[in-house]
Order: C-alpha cells, then sequence, then structure tokens
C-alpha cells in the first residue's frame, strides 16, 4: 500500500441502503397525503391524479425528501448509499416520465 492506510467502508455505505430507501420514501410521502387529503382508497387516489394529468407532478414532489437523504448520507462520508439514492431517484424520473407522456 505504500504507505498508505486502506480506508474502511461505515456501516450501511452500500448501493441497496441508499436505493431501498431512495424508493420508499417517495411512497411514503404519497401514502401520508393520501391518507391526510384523500377519502378514497389509495389506487383510486393515484387514479385520480393520473386522470388530471398530474400523477407525474405529485410524483416528483414527493422524491424531494430524497435531497435531504443524498445530503445526509454525502455528509456522513456514505458514497455508495448516496448513490444508491440517486439511482433511485433516477429510476422515478423514468417512471415519472412514462406517467406524463403515456
Amino acid at each position: 500500500m505504500h504507505g498508505l492506510a486502506m480506508k474502511t467502508r461505515k456501516p450501511y455505505d452500500t448501493l441497496p441502503a441508499g436505493f431501498i430507501p431512495g424508493l420508499l420514501i417517495p411512497v411514503a410521502g404519497l401514502a401520508i397525503f393520501w391518507s391526510a387529503r384523500y377519502h378514497g382508497g389509495f389506487f383510486e387516489f393515484l387514479g385520480d391524479f393520473q386522470r388530471l394529468n398530474t400523477l407525474s407532478k405529485i410524483l416528483s414532489l414527493a422524491t424531494i425528501p430524497n435531497l435531504l437523504l443524498f445530503f445526509i448520507f454525502i455528509w456522513t462520508d456514505r458514497t455508495f448509499s448516496a448513490r444508491g439514492v440517486i439511482f433511485a431517484t433516477l429510476v422515478l424520473a423514468l417512471v415519472m416520465l412514462v406517467l406524463k407522456f403515456a
């Protein structure tokens, strides 16, 4: 190693440790919004927004907490987890594009 110590990885510094919360946090945000503001079923809630052509906009708002999660991982030097959050956000962006133009 030529005098350089190997850097050890911190706990939970893996792609799945960022990807899974990166997908679940927006879904949880939608569920909280649904339970607070809607009196029908969850899929009816999503269907109503799809009929109004605003589901992609609601989903994009639900991904905003991923920004905080990303910065928490960066600040705590968990770069692989931060990459997982970015990957999850890109997957959600693809879903938003499909919903917007389908």
